[in-house]
């Protein structure tokens, strides 16, 4: 048996605008959407490709909790993408919030940048030019 990594998991306290970044600003697809009303949440899960291959964003509303205390042990969700400064560039101009300019890591030379989502959960853009 082989194993593979098939989601990471995250709360969100409003589905409807986390769908909105994941896939309007970040070009992600919603894959699924399920209700389950006995537990009162939703799980949506978006991504860039189907789950049997790709590795995806599972985003948890639980219809209760309006908000989370990010706490201090998640660190961040990273994307790989082509130009940085183009990216940081669009995502400014539709509205995400850019909490790192693009530029090298510290003590290192891959360029990277970071923005959050609605909920304040970080995200590591990290330029891979193409081959």
């Amino acid at each position: 048996m082989s194993w593979q990594m098939l989601h990471t998991m995250i709360r969100v306290g409003d589905l409807d605008k986390s769908i909105a970044f994941y896939t309007g600003l970040l070009g992600m697809t919603l894959l699924r959407r399920t209700d389950y009303p006995e537990g009162r949440f939703t799980l949506a899960f978006v991504g860039y490709g189907d789950e049997k291959s790709n590795t995806v964003l599972e985003l948890t509303h639980n219809w209760d909790t309006p908000a989370y205390d990010l706490g201090n042990g998640f660190g961040h969700v990273a994307l790989g993408v082509p130009d940085i400064t183009a990216t940081c560039d669009q995502l400014a101009k539709a509205g995400a919030k850019i909490t790192r300019a693009p530029g090298p890591m510290k003590h290192g030379t891959t360029v990277i940048a970071f923005i959050e989502d609605p909920d304040g959960y970080k995200i590591e853009l990290i330029e891979r030019k193409p081959a």
